[in-house]
C-alpha cells in the first residue's frame, strides 16, 4: 500500500508520543520535500517511516497553491504521481482538494480508529483527548461522536 502525507497527521503523532502508529497501519509513508521541512521546523528527529520523495509536476503544484499551502499542494500532487492508494490530511480545504483531484483520503481521527480496530491501542476516546491536549489538535464534537461510535466507545 502506497500512503502519502501531508505534514498534521505525523506531527500530531510525534506530538503524542506515537508516530509507531503510522508505520504499523500503513508501512513506509511519502511524504514531499516541503511536507519534510515542515515538519524539520518543529521536530529534530523525523521517524525512520518517512521517505521524502520529490515530486515533478511543479505546474499542478503552482496551480493548487493558488487554493492550498504548498506542502498540501505537493501532497496531493506527490500522491497522484505515485498512484497512492491513500492520502492522509486533516484541513478541510485540502481534503475537498484531494478528492476533486480523485484521491482516497483519511485524515487523524480515522487513522486513530483504525489503529482501534487493528488492536494497536485502548482507547480512542483517550488518544484523542491527548492529541487535543498535548499537540492542540482540533476535532468538533460531531466527528469524535462518530469516531467512539465507530470504536464501540
Amino acid at each position: 500500500m502506497i500512503v502519502v502525507s501531508d505534514t498534521s497527521v505525523i506531527t500530531s503523532l510525534i506530538q503524542v508520543g506515537h508516530a509507531e502508529l503510522l508505520q504499523e497501519l500503513h508501512g513506509t509513508v511519502l511524504i514531499p520535500p516541503a511536507v519534510h521541512r515542515e515538519l524539520l521546523r518543529t521536530h529534530t528527529v523525523i521517524p525512520t517511516l518517512i521517505e521524502v520523495r520529490d515530486v515533478a509536476d511543479r505546474a499542478q503544484i503552482a496551480d493548487l497553491e493558488a487554493e492550498l499551502d504548498l506542502g498540501e499542494a505537493e501532497a496531493i500532487v506527490l500522491a497522484k504521481e505515485s498512484n497512492a492508494d491513500l492520502l492522509l490530511i486533516d484541513e478541510k480545504l485540502g481534503r475537498q482538494v484531494a478528492l476533486r483531484e480523485g484521491l482516497r483520503i483519511a485524515g487523524l481521527v480515522g487513522l486513530v480508529v483504525e489503529a482501534k480496530y487493528r488492536g494497536l491501542i485502548g482507547s480512542v476516546r483517550e488518544l484523542l483527548r491527548q492529541l487535543e491536549t498535548e499537540a492542540g489538535f482540533r476535532v468538533s464534537n460531531a466527528v469524535k461522536a462518530e469516531a467512539f461510535r465507530l470504536a464501540g466507545e
